[in-house]
């Protein structure tokens, strides 16, 4: 690469950057593995370098899962120091969520970008208004359901975040505090959920797009390497951060933070099904 295409890129690293570094502080406040800020910021970078916006999509989705293994492990790690992890949930859950992530980038491998997009922002904007205008503290049970439903939940969890390129907490996070977890205990659990989501999704999508045409260069399948190597660290960093300044907010607060970002997301990825 020249050194005058080098500076004209630099500006799209640059962004890259600082999408990590939102990301990862999102994922470690909320729980929810960050992809809800790279998955809408990768799309359009990819767009922006040319790859049709059908790749771009399954692109960015394989990527942000590949990032969320790392920010997951920060932000699961950060959770445990303060025992905000149930072990009894991710121990029930774990198993049902991986098949789910499986059978998400099976899935994803065979619609088109424009369903992605509808996937991913249809399911955050049900959740995003529940979150602002449902009533705090509204609870479907005092407890969790019994455990075949508990599996089918974590199935579909698995299946859904792995389409979507999410750590799982966006659908994880509102699922359990339903069911009487307490915020903090479900962010937290949720945080592990991202490695259980990704690491299965990311092999399907490498597999998956191999020898697909039009993809961008450093890509291994789905994934692309450099995107990948600029946002391992950034998030990665952040999600502790995060995940420290999650202990000390209200929790209702909270709740109304994460209505409000899902929103802004979910808007935004809707909007471009019609403004590609």
């Amino acid at each position: 690469m020249q050194l005058d295409s080098l500076l004209a890129f630099l500006p799209q690293l640059a962004l890259l950057l600082g999408a990590g570094l939102v990301a990862g502080f999102v994922a470690g406040l909320f729980g929810v593995g960050g992809g809800t800020v790279t998955v809408p910021v990768l799309f359009y970078w990819f767009l922006h370098m040319n790859v049709p916006s059908d790749t771009a999509m399954h692109v960015a989705v394989a990527t942000s899962l590949a990032t969320i293994i790392a920010t997951s492990l920060a932000s699961s790690s950060a959770h445990e120091r303060r025992g905000a992890i149930d072990r009894r949930i991710l121990d029930h859950w774990a198993p049902f969520i991986a098949a789910g992530s499986i059978v998400g980038a099976a899935l994803a491998a065979v619609v088109s970008g424009a369903v992605l997009r509808g996937v991913f922002g249809g399911f955050l904007l049900s959740l995003a208004v529940y979150m602002l205008v449902g009533p705090y503290g509204h609870v479907l049970g005092k407890r969790l359901p019994s455990l075949p439903w508990q599996r089918l939940m974590a199935g579909f969890i698995g299946t859904l975040s792995s389409l979507a390129g999410i750590g799982g907490g966006a659908v994880s996070v509102p699922v359990m505090t339903l069911y009487n977890v307490p915020m903090q205990k479900a962010a937290g659990t949720s945080s592990a959920f991202g490695v259980i989501i990704a690491i299965p999704g990311v092999i399907g999508f490498i597999v998956s797009g191999w020898e697909h045409a039009g993809l961008p260069v450093f890509s291994l399948g789905y994934v692309n390497l450099l995107a990948l190597a600029v946002l391992l660290p950034t998030t990665a960093i952040m999600a502790p951060v995060g995940a420290n300044i999650a202990h000390g907010l209200n929790k209702e607060l909270l709740r109304r933070m994460f209505g409000v970002f899902l929103t802004v997301v979910a808007v935004k990825m809707l909007w471009s099904l019609g403004h590609p």
